[in-house]
């Protein structure tokens, strides 16, 4: 695709670092020559507070337009939805003609997880946005890709399969195209609709000196998963018109696993053996960094190379330093190197918080590698469901662990404001009543989501993958300890707090929690040892 917008906001890029939870939204919709229209749906994107449009792709042959903006997570979905609602408007399929596939007018809108997120986050995120798009305009909806309900609903081109046209005839007939979210039948003008969440993938586009179908879709062939290429790339040949030549159209599902210059050199080699060769390559919307380092160190060969070493990184739009890093973006030695500082912050409550989230990734651990197999057609939906919940219970927790240590050093902070008035010294009790009772809920809200993926890893325990089931256990000692851990913290707080309504509700809270926890703690444990037992006799 081609056409870069120019009318993208660039706005200092220190509003991303203060974002604690960052999420990308990649829309694609079926219109890339009106540029009127591409002007008001980027308008749409554009007015919703917090939200960042990166980035605009459009073009006349694929008669496609690709958004890239990014936000927390309810910003992004309600600038999502703005953006729906004009390409609703003024988008009617049954006058829309262009090379790349589609089915709906808002053809595809995933959600990708940046910064403080995690895959079951958007998850569910996707499922609002289905179910609020789906109710307004009676668009049907299929979830796909990670959030998918069925396994040939992972794949879009699966769910696409004979475009606007020929899903006319089998949505509300076949009962394997009941979409997820709204009417068992298409929209007129608007089709259908796919959302879900994915990583992030790199969608990238080389032109061929040929006009020459063929040799496109021989050298898509040659590099995408279904036909023998590579497992991380999808792909298709594409004639485009206006430019007189072919292009493949790749989408790089995995860039780390599968890299920008593999493709690239066997897209060449592939073309060579036609007598044609690469003239134009095209990157669709936003790229990370490390792809175009991956890049540059294949081609150039330099002894080091890596981010640390991009000047513009450290001054670009006010960026802070590159290597600065939050403590969800820290190793596990950086991580414990943070807390054995002689400073308050991250104190117990980030660690309850952290030992949470792997406890929960245990059970994403557990539930993943149940899924896959005979043995496990059974089960698979409801592993699936189990997976996705404890996806989003990892992604609060993982949050938590910033949350909690911010949430304390605003209470340490008011406790300095000044007291000389009676006017400042009830303001400042009134800062840190509010403070204090923020900072209770931070690891109350700990306690919740361990609590919730403990029954996850109740279900994954007894019915998953059974060379599994000790990974089962570690979970729920973990998520054990992060619930006890959390207590103490909240308990702690409790003891500061005047508001007496929130100390009783939440001193119940936490007791309810602990003791429900403990016992449900011991019946996996059971469970645990019943089938360790099974495995040895069956070995």
């Amino acid at each position: 695709m081609t056409c870069p917008n120019a009318f993208v906001d660039r706005r200092s890029e220190r509003a991303l670092v203060t974002l604690v939870k960052v999420v990308e939204c990649v829309p694609n919709f079926s219109e890339g020559r009106r540029k009127d229209v591409i002007d008001a749906i980027a308008d749409a994107v554009k007015s919703v507070e917090g939200v960042r449009l990166l980035d605009v792709e459009y073009d006349p042959d694929h008669n496609r337009s690709v958004f890239t903006f990014i936000g927390e997570p309810q910003p992004v979905k309600q600038a999502a939805l703005k953006a729906a609602d004009v390409a609703v408007e003024k988008i009617d399929l049954t006058k829309h003609e262009g090379a790349h596939p589609r089915m709906g007018a808002v053809d595809v809108v995933p959600f990708i997880p940046l910064h403080g997120t995690t895959v079951g986050e958007c998850i569910e995120l996707s499922k609002e946005f289905a179910e609020e798009f789906s109710s307004k305009h009676n668009v049907p909806v299929y979830l796909y890709s990670k959030a998918a309900t069925k396994p040939d609903r992972v794949d879009l081109p699966n769910i696409r399969e004979g475009e606007f046209e020929g899903l006319k005839d089998v949505i509300g007939t076949d009962p394997e195209k009941t979409p997820d979210y709204g009417p068992n039948k298409i929209h007129p003008t608007a089709g259908a609709t796919a959302t879900g969440s994915r990583p992030f993938l790199i969608a990238i586009n080389f032109n061929l000196n040929t006009t020459n179908l063929a040799v496109a879709q021989a050298c898509a062939d040659a590099v995408r998963g279904l036909t023998g290429g590579f497992v991380n790339v999808q792909g298709i040949g594409l004639e485009l018109p206006a430019k007189n030549c072919v292009q493949v159209s790749l989408n790089l599902t995995h860039p780390r696993r599968t890299k920008i210059h593999q493709v690239f050199e066997v897209v060449k080699n592939e073309a060579r053996r036609f007598g044609a060769t690469v003239i134009e390559t095209e990157i669709v919307g936003m790229v990370p960094l490390f792809a175009l380092i991956d890049a540059l160190q294949y081609y150039l060969q330099p002894e080091k190379l890596d981010e640390s070493m991009i000047l513009d990184l450290y001054y670009l739009g006010g960026a802070q330093d590159p290597t600065k890093k939050t403590f969800t973006e820290m190793s596990v030695i950086e991580f414990g190197n943070q807390i054995r500082r002689a400073r308050a912050t991250p104190g117990g409550g980030s660690v309850a918080a952290a030992m949470g989230s792997y406890g929960a990734a245990l059970v994403c651990m557990v539930t993943g590698l149940s899924l896959s197999g005979r043995k496990f057609v059974g089960i698979k939906e409801e592993m699936l469901e189990h997976r996705h919940g404890a996806e989003l219970d990892r992604g609060v927790l993982m949050d938590l662990i910033e949350k909690d240590s911010e949430a304390f050093d605003v209470v340490m902070a008011a406790f300095k404001l000044p007291e000389e008035t009676d006017a400042e010294k009830k303001e400042k009790e009134d800062i840190i009543e509010k403070g204090t009772i923020h900072a209770a809920e931070m690891p109350l809200t700990t306690m919740r989501h361990s609590f919730s993926a403990m029954e996850h890893a109740k279900v994954a325990g007894k019915k998953g993958n059974i060379n599994t089931i000790t990974d089962a256990g570690v979970a729920a000692h973990a998520l054990m300890a992060a619930i006890e851990g959390a207590a103490l913290n909240v308990r702690i707080n409790l003891g500061n707090i005047k508001t007496k309504s929130f100390t009783d509700s939440a001193a119940k809270e936490v007791e309810k929690i602990l003791t429900d926890g403990r016992k449900l703690k011991e019946e996996i444990l059971e469970i645990v040892e019943a089938r360790m037992k099974e495995l040895a006799e069956s070995s």
